[in-house]
């Protein structure tokens, strides 16, 4: 057997890691460099619903994340990426859907950024959050005491203002059905009377974790980081606006802002082109945009 290819497989594909929780463990992956001396780490936060570590859904699988992961080991740094509780591997961690808040999300990254920070490999701890992950990341960073943060394709305005500009390109008896539903919510009033066509966005058994999302906002908790900042956004994103790359950068006149031309929502290069786009979120043999891992690299390793 051929005993240095294994070593290569192994580091490749990663160490299993896991945070205990009061619910259950919540499983990662851990990739670092050659062993020998101390390096920064990426904790790496996916987005929001099934999303796993690897930026994959059941319904599509584009590897985003870890090759976010694979890129940083490449360069000598190291990284953890999780399955959330409820999520993949994580589901057991979960309890309820009732019981489910955002803040249970943000304890958990608050919670690996300390067990990294206690790592005597590591010199750095870094929160890069993507999506949904962006906001779970800052206020994160500032819990844990991260030493830096990168927002990718992060928002930076609250959730229900984002599903109201959402809903804003639905037919009329679903926005006429949705909004009042939405204005309860964003006031912390949970609503009995639900139209069984909404029930995948506003079923009673997610307004709890709807309320606890609703009530953080992106500019203000971005404004009470004190660490590096990094804000990334890609020209060809469908879900995430470049206006809310700019709402964060306002917030925070301190960080740095890459805008990733051709660059869409699962970090993958396309065009205008809806169903060229939409392609790609399938697609895990397509590599990550060209220009978007540089300019993260250089903020991972020029933190001092």
């Amino acid at each position: 057997m051929n005993l240095t290819v294994v070593a290569q497989t192994a580091t490749t594909s990663g160490e299993a890691i896991e945070l205990a929780t009061e619910k259950g463990a919540i499983k990662g992956t851990l990739l670092t460099p050659a062993p020998g001396k101390q390096v920064p780490v990426v904790l790496i936060i996916s987005g929001s619903g099934p999303t796993d570590r690897d930026g994959n859904n059941p319904a599509m699988k584009n590897n985003s994340l870890k090759m976010v992961a694979q890129a940083l080991q490449a360069q000598g740094i190291a990284s953890v990426r999780f399955d959330k509780r409820g999520i993949a591997e994580s589901k057991d961690a979960a309890g309820s859907e009732f019981d489910m808040r955002f803040d249970h999300f943000v304890q958990d990254a608050a919670a690996w950024v300390q067990k990294l920070k206690n790592d005597k490999r590591f010199n750095k701890v870094v929160v890069l959050g993507h999506s949904e992950g962006s906001l779970i990341g800052m206020i994160a960073a500032r819990q844990g005491q991260a030493d830096g943060f990168i927002s990718v394709a992060g928002v930076g305005q609250t959730a229900d203002k984002v599903i109201r500009e959402q809903l804003q390109a639905q037919p009329p008896m679903v926005k006429d059905a949705a909004l009042p539903i939405l204005d309860q919510l964003a006031q912390g009033k949970a609503v009995t009377e639900v139209n069984p066509m909404l029930a995948a966005l506003f079923r009673p058994s997610i307004q709890p974790y709807l309320i606890s999302w609703f009530k953080y906002d992106p500019q203000a908790e971005l404004r009470k980081l004190t660490v590096p900042v990094l804000l990334v956004q890609g020209t060809q994103d469908l879900q995430v606006s470049r206006n809310e790359v700019q709402l964060l950068a306002a917030a925070s006149p301190k960080s740095k802002m890459v805008e990733v031309e051709n660059m869409n929502h699962v970090l993958k290069e396309t065009t205008a082109d809806r169903n060229a786009n939409f392609s790609t979120y399938s697609n895990p043999t397509l590599p990550l945009a060209a220009p978007l891992m540089p300019p993260v690299v250089a903020f991972v390793k020029t933190l001092k």
